[in-house]
């Protein structure tokens, strides 16, 4: 018999031991000689009963692909071959586990129907008819709830496994989604600080550009223009090979972001002297001995760095021309870092709100630290407290 597609080898072995259970019933029922009814039927179904039963248990082998038929079609071979009664019980099992309780339970019903009055009226030797009838009623109905637990059983697993199927997905897709927020919390603080960079020296240009234009300003030395040019140049190019690096890592490509140096503590003289060179007004207080700072895993210098690289960000774009305030300093319990800077007039603010102090929080809170920030007396201030590792 060609093996029907989807059968497992726990498939196969199930079927040869309910084909085996069937075949010794219809063996023992024809060496068992003419039945205790012989004379109650017609003598052309004594002589048909093994081949029919033989040909029941054969059919058994369709019975994952036609169990509802199958179970049906055994009502009518019953009645003319006891020795079917093995594939039978097989039939009503295998429609209970795959076709459900309403059909299972139309299928053995049936059968019920057919064999209850028969065995009342003709029960073995020895045995009552209501007893008899209990016999058969058990035959069929253990099947019955043996294939319908099955049916339970497996349905229970199916459910188990498509929950932690979602609940994985699920897994995925959140980490999915934090890692594109980190990406883009990155993208925020390199290009955001790139950027503002770059708009303050353009800014400026045109500004002196325009006064030189209307005779309200000297004109531009040529090397004055080009050092401007320049430096807008670099940081936009720095900008743009950070840009680069960013989407490689979205793209699942090598980056060399993993193996460049991170930024610390020792890289704040340069992010101020950025920021001076851009026009603006810094102040920068750093009160960490070295031996202390090394207390500080790679990313809370990390965490420093970005604290004052996005206060330094948001005052040029929120307080154009006002001063900044940075302070670093060791405390008891870990570093502490505040960059103030006195609240612009709104007409002078640019427009949009901090987004990046939400992102700056989170990087923050992972680092075991916390992020404060407010408006008081005038004055703007991002404070930001680190504890020591443990």
């Amino acid at each position: 018999m060609p093996a029907q597609p989807g059968r497992t080898a726990r498939d196969w072995a199930v079927d040869a031991l309910l084909f085996g259970f069937a075949t010794a019933v219809w063996l023992v029922d024809w060496l068992d000689g003419p039945p205790h009814y012989a004379d109650a039927v017609p003598a052309w179904t004594l002589s048909v009963d093994p081949w029919v039963g033989a040909l029941a248990c054969l059919a058994l082998w369709w019975r994952r692909r036609f169990p509802l038929a199958l179970a049906l079609a055994m009502v009518g071979v019953l009645a003319v071959a006891d020795s079917a009664l093995g594939a039978a019980l097989v039939a009503v099992l295998t429609v209970a586990v795959h076709r459900g309780w309403v059909a299972a339970t139309v299928a053995t019903g049936l059968h019920l129907v057919a064999a209850v009055p028969f065995g009342y009226e003709y029960p073995p030797p020895g045995v009552t008819p209501w007893a008899y009838v209990t016999i058969i009623c058990l035959m069929f109905l253990v099947p019955l709830a043996w294939g319908m637990a099955v049916r339970a059983r497996r349905q229970l697993a199916a459910a188990q496994r498509q929950a932690a199927e979602r609940e994985l997905a699920e897994r995925e897709r959140a980490a999915r989604r934090a890692e594109r927020a980190r990406i883009a919390q990155e993208m925020h603080d390199v290009l955001g600080h790139r950027i503002s960079l770059a708009s303050v020296h353009a800014g400026a240009l045109a500004y002196r550009m325009a006064q030189a234009d209307s005779g309200r300003g000297e004109p531009l030395d040529p090397a004055e223009v080009r050092r401007a040019v320049g430096v807008i140049n670099d940081t936009v190019r720095l900008a743009m090979v950070e840009l680069s690096e960013v989407l490689a890592v979205l793209r699942g490509e090598e980056s060399t972001v993993a193996n460049r140096p991170q930024p610390g503590l020792a890289d704040l003289d340069t992010l101020v002297a950025e920021a001076e060179a851009a026009g603006q007004r810094v102040t920068l207080d750093v009160d960490v001995p070295a031996s202390v700072a090394t207390r500080l895993r790679p990313s809370g210098q990390r965490t420093v760095y970005r604290v004052v690289q996005e206060g330094l960000t948001n005052a040029r774009k929120h307080a154009p021309g006002a001063a900044v305030a940075v302070a670093v300093r060791a405390v008891d319990d870990g570093l502490l870092v505040t960059v103030s800077n006195p609240v612009a007039p709104p007409s002078t603010a640019a427009p949009g709100a901090r987004s990046g102090l939400a992102g700056l929080s989170e990087r923050v809170v992972l680092d075991g630290g916390t992020l404060e920030h407010g408006v008081a007396d005038g004055t703007f201030r991002l404070v930001a407290r680190l504890p020591w590792p443990s």
